[in-house]
């Protein structure tokens, strides 16, 4: 079965834009986030991850899995969206190009 490609967006909760506003529980989830998006490269699941470096940043998280719900699933079990410091938006991609 051919593997399906989703991109996920993460976007700060808008209190968290302002870095004054981070507490050690924040840089925590982050880091379980960084964690677990590491966790699913070495699975092959994770394509890329990555973000914007202006004021209002986007992350955005490249997965290759067997189904949409997986996705789904994935998306939603983010450390990030699950502790709710990050609102995660689905879409079905597809990589056309990539650097080799």
């Amino acid at each position: 079965m051919e593997k399906l490609q989703f991109l996920y967006q993460l976007k700060l909760i808008p209190s968290l834009l302002d870095q004054a506003n981070w507490t050690d529980k924040e840089n925590s989830i982050v880091q379980h986030h960084f964690e677990v998006l590491q966790k699913l490269q070495e699975e092959g699941k994770l394509l890329l991850a990555g973000r914007t470096l202006n004021l209002d940043p986007m992350g955005i998280v490249i997965l290759e899995v067997d189904t949409e719900e997986e996705a789904v699933e994935l998306m939603n079990n983010d450390p990030a969206v699950k502790e709710g410091i990050m609102e995660a938006q689905l879409f079905p991609y597809r990589v056309a190009l990539y650097k080799k």
